[in-house]
């Protein structure tokens, strides 16, 4: 029977999250704990990599920790951005995000409608006499940058930030009583064996988010009982309702 799940995400900001709708319906505890979390680098950091930021026209955003980093690094390191920089944003929240540090003007930020960057990348071709910066995590793949080769667009990928274990504390450890553990990314796997170096499975359920993360829970040598995305369940929240469903 599951009664407490432990979600390695932060808590939902809005009352509306369909988390809490589960909660309520299913009669379940919901616990939001990050695994994870992410640093920026410092700006010396950053120089090793040779990188100026005033080199490039047009930035490309995948993320709101991108942002952040990125005007982080550049008032470190005393650079002005240009007013006439483009960005480039893979939905239109974290476009919208950008009004945090400059003025929001349509005419120099473009986003896509799915999220995905393969959705923003004929948008970015449209303007393909841009120089293209492109800031990342420490941990990521080369999708990115097969897309924008197959375009033969002019573009350069940096690591602007990191992506740490949030280690537990002594007291969590020790109240570490969870039915169910649900993670988002293969670094939340990896921060659950360090953080708990002799974790026996057991009964206790884990979920996954994405092929990646499931990947690494059987990589791991764990048992996989949820994993989301699918065709019927494209959300986390769709899979858990439906598997608790199931469970009753």
């Amino acid at each position: 029977m599951i009664k407490k799940i432990l979600v390695s995400q932060p808590k939902p900001t809005s009352e509306k999250s369909p988390y809490f709708d589960i909660a309520r319906e299913y009669g379940v505890e919901l616990v939001f704990r990050p695994f994870i979390r992410v640093e920026g680098l410092t700006a010396k950091e950053f120089r090793q990599q040779k990188i100026s930021l005033l080199g490039y026209t047009a930035v490309v955003f995948t993320s709101r920790h991108a942002i952040d980093n990125f005007f982080t690094l550049a008032k470190e390191m005393r650079v002005t951005i240009p007013e006439t920089m483009k960005y480039f944003c893979v939905t239109e929240t974290i476009a919208l995000y950008i009004q945090k540090y400059v003025q929001y003007r349509k005419r120099k930020v473009f986003f896509g409608a799915t999220g995905k960057i393969a959705d923003l990348v004929p948008q970015m071709v449209k303007h393909k006499n841009e120089r293209y910066l492109v800031p990342m995590s420490d941990i990521h793949n080369n999708s990115v940058q097969e897309m924008l080769d197959a375009k033969k667009l002019d573009y350069q990928i940096c690591v602007m930030y990191r992506t740490v274990s949030d280690d537990f504390t002594k007291e969590e450890v020790e109240q570490f009583d969870y039915d169910m553990l649900i993670f988002f990314s293969p670094a939340g796997i990896n921060a659950l064996t360090k953080n708990f170096p002799s974790f026996e499975q057991g009964d206790i359920r884990i979920a996954a988010f994405g092929p990646a993360t499931a990947k690494e829970v059987t990589d791991k040598g764990l048992r996989l009982d949820l994993s989301a995305p699918s065709p019927e369940f494209p959300s986390m929240t769709g899979a858990l309702r439906d598997y608790l469903e199931r469970q009753r």
